[in-house]
């Protein structure tokens, strides 16, 4: 009951943040890259609508920011995805084939774990060119490691099971059975994960354009909004703490949703 309710109010939040992020930017009398430089660092202000102030180049904050959350939802969206494909497929091949291949296939995955995380999207992204969407496919190709693990655990148990025996006696082959007959018995333990493997992307994402290695001006994040409201913490405090507090904000409710659905799953499980 009260796992239902953190599910319904996190995802609730989270719902009102996306449509904000995308209907703001249409009503607002302001663009995410226009300067004036007549009002710099202008503190936040219903008079002429520049709601969270504008920055050091007199660019409206409401409008950047909105375009920042859109990025961390896109990073959600798209790195979720890729983590999810290539996780699903590599764990449930590794776990249904088993023995030397098995062996094998998570040998590679230790072998990854060991590589310095950051470091290799910055690889990665560096053989991108810093294109925008494959920055977001950079971080999902290396967050499926831990998806492949736990897929490969759950297929583990799952090719013992009768529906998967009848099916090798019906001359199914192993990859028509694990398609059609283990994966979608994962699809409760996955949607999980993904609710937790989330919040990374968006803060590895965040931290990369902190760095200045994300997303490119006049483009931003909220990573981006972040670094330049550091520089400007001393003469304007908005710049700072109205995109950090939404980006915290986002990975509570993502971290927050992803526990309750968690709790949900077990409790089904065991009854």
């Amino acid at each position: 009951m009260r796992a239902g309710r953190g599910i319904r109010v996190t995802g609730g939040i989270l719902i009102v943040v996306a449509i904000t992020a995308l209907v703001g930017p249409w009503i607002s009398p302001h663009d995410y890259f226009t300067t004036n430089f007549d009002r710099p660092l202008a503190p936040p202000s219903l008079g002429d609508m520049h709601l969270f102030g504008t920055d050091d180049l007199g660019r409206d904050l409401f409008v950047r920011t909105m375009l920042g959350i859109r990025v961390s939802l896109l990073v959600a969206i798209v790195a979720s995805f890729v983590s999810l494909v290539i996780g699903v497929a590599y764990g449930a091949i590794a776990g249904f084939v088993g023995g030397r291949v098995d062996a094998a296939m998570m040998r590679f995955v230790d072998t990854l774990y060991a590589l310095p995380f950051i470091f290799f999207v910055i690889l990665l992204m560096v053989a991108f060119e810093r294109n925008f969407l494959l920055i977001f496919v950079a971080i999902g190709a290396i967050n499926w490691l831990d998806m492949a693990r736990i897929v490969r655990g759950q297929t583990l148990g799952l090719r013992e099971r009768e529906f998967v025996e009848a099916a090798r006696l019906m001359g199914a082959s192993p990859l028509r059975i694990i398609f059609r007959h283990i994966a979608p018995n994962l699809v409760g333990i996955v949607i999980v994960y993904v609710t937790l493997t989330i919040p990374q992307a968006i803060l590895v994402e965040s931290f990369l354009s902190y760095l200045g290695l994300g997303v490119q001006e006049p483009q931003t994040s909220l990573g981006a909004l972040v670094e330049n409201g550091v520089k400007l913490m001393e003469s304007a405090s908005w710049a700072l703490l109205i995109p950090a507090t939404l980006l915290a904000l986002i990975l509570m409710c993502f971290n927050f949703l992803g526990d309750g659905l968690r709790d949900q799953f077990d409790a089904r499980s065991l009854s």
